[in-house]
């Protein structure tokens, strides 16, 4: 396709924008799937810009003295509603089933359609009218014929695989898991017994102290990648370049919980790695888990948001069908979870999605007992959808997603349980076997804000979760409507002002002695390193300064 023809494309309707806007800087419209992951054909200089090689930041040294590193440098982001709808509303697979109006007696308002009282109410038919959408719709979020049972950590595995033969089941796994003081299993039905009613029956045995499905979770990226470089314009969004003067993630630890990571990856060049693979088998390298570490590690043509921070690639995800897109369940995240809290993350991102799981909740209260910083993706959804879990976690830091005119990508989840946003469409990333890619979605959002969450842990690793949640969301930038809002919560990230809110060790006198403005009050201990957060002014955030006054104060470098 000529230039010309390209150009004149770009005046039909916006459905076929993004697929040109794309072609006018790779030069091709990628035809197929396949053709997405091709290594880019055209000339790609270093995406990081170069330095003054005698500019420098300081970085604790080795000891107790003070190292020289190079500062790293820059380049150039992207979109989150349904009224909320209690637990007793929603069906299975988490749909709000809107229960009816109640009537002063307290009884169902039965309305019918002329205005009248009927014998059965209004929103009680619509939702059986529902019911049969409800019941596949948590036909997709369960794993066939799974089911995740606690177990009494008393059984062996002789006296487990007997407890699940009379039952009519095959015991696949059980551990122990320290995480939440737990042995747990998980089980396929062998007869053609449905899953409620062997559930009801093994529950009834002594030896089971709870059970439930083994729930489905799904990567969250909105488009098949793509072929290009449209420019990392994430990191000129949220002042990626001037935090990085400051904090670098160094001496921080992630873990990822995410599909196959290409450790090899030139990107991933002297980064600090280690692996655990929760599932098993020999699947190669994904695209989404190599993208999700990029956005946080990439350091050689692309920036990641903390480059020097350590990962923990777990792999959890895997390909359960030809042409389909990873999953995971509930009893895999388990381990997952398990695994990061034993082995010392500072922070999980959670770049997946799924319905409401017992198993996992429990489990994510006992990694926040551990004063670790979890981030999830809202979701993509879209504006229809139900909170999302375990991004919907009130322990959790939930991100949506926006696109470089700093609009919502329309696939993002929306609600109140969003804390911020950052980008997520169009994000330029690393892909297995040295390749690179283009792609969209509330995934790359979280990792984002968890290489955020580790510059501001590498200013004051002393923090605690909620502190850093504070922090990243008191700093962000608002967008659409003014204050919170269940699009882009408090706003979009803003790495320079939340590394500058809180004062390094290294700061000495210019820490100040009062607790910072509006921080909980179970966080006051923590809070005398913390500057005073108050919004910069948009003249500050254009240019990346802080002002003299009514902004962030600026840290001593």
């Amino acid at each position: 396709m000529s230039f010309s023809a390209l150009l004149r494309s770009a005046r039909r309707p916006a459905a076929l924008s993004a697929a040109v806007a794309l072609a006018l800087v790779s030069g091709a419209i990628s035809a197929s799937a396949q053709a997405m992951m091709r290594s880019p054909t055209i000339n790609m200089p270093s995406r990081v810009p170069t330095l003054n090689p005698g500019a420098a930041m300081r970085t604790p040294g080795p000891g107790s003295g003070i190292g020289l590193r190079p500062a790293l440098p820059t380049a150039r982001f992207s979109p989150n509603l349904q009224t909320s709808c209690s637990p007793p509303d929603r069906s299975a697979s988490g749909e709000c089933l809107r229960r009816p109006p109640q009537t002063a007696d307290g009884g169902p308002d039965r309305e019918t359609s002329n205005g009248g009282r009927s014998g059965k109410p209004k929103s009680v038919k619509a939702a059986q009218r529902r019911a049969p959408q409800a019941t596949a719709a948590a036909g997709l979020n369960i794993i066939a014929g799974e089911l995740v049972a606690e177990l009494d950590g008393n059984l062996s595995p002789d006296q487990a695989d007997a407890l699940a033969r009379r039952h009519g089941l095959q015991r696949i796994s059980s551990q122990s898991f320290p995480l939440i003081g737990a042995t747990v299993g998980l089980f396929r039905i062998t007869d053609r017994s449905s899953i409620a009613a062997v559930s009801r029956r093994l529950a009834a045995d002594r030896s089971v102290r709870s059970v439930q499905p083994n729930y489905r979770y799904t990567l969250q990226q909105s488009a098949p990648p793509a072929e290009g470089d449209p420019a990392q314009y994430a990191l000129t969004k949220l002042r990626l370049p001037e935090a990085h003067r400051l904090a670098q993630g160094s001496n921080v630890t992630i873990a990822v919980i995410d599909s196959g990571v290409d450790l090899k990856h030139p990107e991933f060049a002297d980064a600090a790695f280690d692996a655990f693979d929760a599932l098993g088998g020999d699947e190669m390298p994904h695209v989404h888990g190599t993208g999700i570490a990029g956005v946080i590690v990439s350091h050689k043509r692309l920036m990641g948001s903390a480059p020097y921070a350590r990962i923990i690639a777990i792999r959890a995800f895997g390909v359960a069908k030809k042409g389909g897109g990873p999953e995971s369940s509930s009893y895999v995240i388990l381990k997952a979870l398990d695994y990061a809290a034993l082995h010392g993350a500072q922070i999980v991102n959670m770049s997946f999605a799924g319905p409401k799981d017992a198993v996992i909740e429990r489990a994510i209260a006992a990694v926040a007992a551990k004063d670790v910083v979890m981030i999830a993706a809202a979701g993509n959804a879209g504006a229809k959808s139900p909170p999302l879990y375990p991004a919907a976690n009130p322990n959790v830091i939930a991100v949506s997603a926006t696109d470089t005119r700093d609009q919502l990508l329309p696939a993002s989840n929306r609600g109140n349980y969003v804390a911020l946003a950052a980008p997520g469409a169009d994000i330029f990333l690393p892909a297995p076997d040295g390749k690179y890619q283009i792609i969209s979605g509330t995934s790359f959002s979280a990792a984002y804000v968890s290489g955020l969450a580790a510059l501001v842990l590498e200013r004051n690793p002393a923090l605690k979760p909620e502190t850093v949640r504070t922090v990243l969301t008191r700093t962000a930038r608002d967008l659409g409507a003014p204050g919170q809002d269940e699009l882009y919560g408090a706003g979009q990230a803003d790495a320079l002002a939340a590394v500058q809110a809180v004062a390094s060790p290294q700061d000495g006198p210019t820490v100040s002695a009062a607790p910072a403005a509006g921080l909980p009050r179970d966080e006051e201990q923590h809070a005398a390193p913390v500057r005073e957060l108050r919004p910069a002014s948009a003249a500050a955030m254009a240019t990346g300064d802080s002002p003299a006054e009514g902004g962030v104060r600026p840290a001593q470098q």
